[in-house]
C-alpha cells in the first residue's frame, strides 16, 4: 500500500476512523501539532544524554501516538484512549523531578543541546494544547486528554532542567 493517496491534492485528508475532512480543520491542526511535538522530541532524544530523560522522551512519544489517534478518531472511539492513569503518571513523574531539582526562579532555557531541544518541544506542547482547546470549543474532546496535555508541557520543562542540572548548567535568572 502506498502512502500516496492523492486525496490531499484537493485539501482533504482521512481520519483514523475513516472520515474525510479538510486539512485545514481544527481537528487536523490539533493532531498535526501533536505530530510536530513528537518530531521535536525525536530531535531532543538525539541530543540528550541522561538515561532517565531518554526513557521519558520515548514514553512521551508513545503517549503522543495515542493522543494523535484519539484526536484522529471521530465516528468511532479510539481503541487505546488517554486515561487517568496516563495523566497521573505524567503528574507523578513531574513531581519526582521537582523534588530533585527545586526551581526557585525563572530559568534561562537551553543551556545544553538536549535542554534546548526539550525547551522547543515544550513550547510546541503548549501550542498543541491550545489547538486541542480550540477544537474542544466546537467538538467533543476528552477532558482527561486535555488535562494530560496540560501537564505534559510541565513534564517536558522539568526534563530539560534535569539535563541541565546533571551537567551543572542549570542557570537561574
Amino acid at each position: 500500500m502506498s502512502i500516496i493517496t492523492k486525496t490531499g491534492d484537493e485539501g482533504i485528508t482521512g481520519l483514523w476512523s475513516g472520515e474525510k475532512i479538510g486539512k485545514d480543520s481544527p481537528r487536523v491542526e490539533a493532531y498535526g501539532t501533536i505530530d510536530e511535538l513528537s518530531s521535536a522530541l525525536g530531535i531532543a532524544r538525539h541530543l540528550c544524554i541522561q538515561d532517565n530523560v531518554l526513557c521519558a522522551i520515548e514514553y512521551i512519544q508513545r503517549l503522543l501516538f495515542r493522543v494523535g489517534g484519539e484526536l484522529a478518531s471521530l465516528s468511532m472511539p479510539f481503541d487505546n484512549p488517554i486515561n487517568e492513569d496516563d495523566e497521573k503518571t505524567i503528574e507523578d513523574k513531574t513531581k519526582e523531578l521537582e523534588m530533585r531539582i527545586p526551581i526557585r526562579s525563572f530559568v534561562v532555557p537551553g543551556m545544553t543541546g538536549g535542554s534546548a531541544a526539550l525547551d522547543l518541544a515544550r513550547t510546541i506542547a503548549r501550542r498543541a494544547e491550545r489547538r486541542v482547546v480550540a477544537l474542544s470549543r466546537i467538538e467533543d474532546v476528552s477532558p482527561v486528554l486535555m488535562r494530560t496535555l496540560n501537564r505534559l508541557s510541565d513534564y517536558i520543562y522539568m526534563l530539560a532542567r534535569e539535563e541541565e542540572a546533571a551537567q551543572g548548567k542549570l542557570t537561574f535568572v
